[in-house]
């Protein structure tokens, strides 16, 4: 199936702001866990070793406590930041060409879903529920991942919405 090139209507041009307003924000947390690799790794090792928690003994058994099973997930995670990066910049740029707003949605969408998975599923729900991050005082993400898991969201229904071709400018 060939796709035949469209102009932005005003929703094309939200999708795109929205796109490239979240990969600025996750190229800087990419950077920003690059370049000060220190700061998040101890984040991501007291969560996944629950040692900030209630230390409820039923719980307990979730902790992971080898610096190196936990510095792979660090690493892990800073290179799905990265690709998410790459992929809503290449998104962002697809939508300022004005050229292909398919091509535009898709490759925004791989990106959106990929920051709605690490937010969502990796820290709301693992992090914070699994490793019992809600119950830590110091080393609690879950309001931050709940903002950028909501305005990924947001930006997926704007992408998502259906663009009439009769409100092309």
């Amino acid at each position: 199936m060939t796709t035949t090139p469209t102009r932005h209507t005003g929703l094309g041009l939200a999708a795109g702001a929205l796109t490239g307003i979240l990969a600025l924000y996750i190229a800087l947390v990419a950077l920003g866990n690059i370049t000060d690799f220190g700061t998040n790794q101890q984040f991501v090792r007291h969560v996944l070793a629950m040692d900030t928690t209630f230390h409820d003994k039923d719980l307990m058994w979730r902790a992971i406590t080898s610096t190196g099973l936990q510095d792979t997930a660090y690493v892990l995670i800073i290179a799905w930041e990265t690709v998410a990066a790459l992929v809503l910049i290449w998104g962002t740029y697809l939508w300022a060409r004005r050229k292909d707003d398919a091509l535009a949605r898709r490759i925004s969408t791989y990106g959106l879903l990929m920051l709605l998975l690490l937010f969502g599923a990796g820290f709301i729900a693992i992090g914070g529920e699994w490793f019992s991050m809600w119950q830590s005082k110091a080393w609690n993400g879950l309001d931050a991942a709940t903002r950028i898991f909501l305005l990924a969201g947001v930006a997926l229904i704007v992408n998502q919405l259906p663009t009439r071709q009769s409100d092309a400018t």
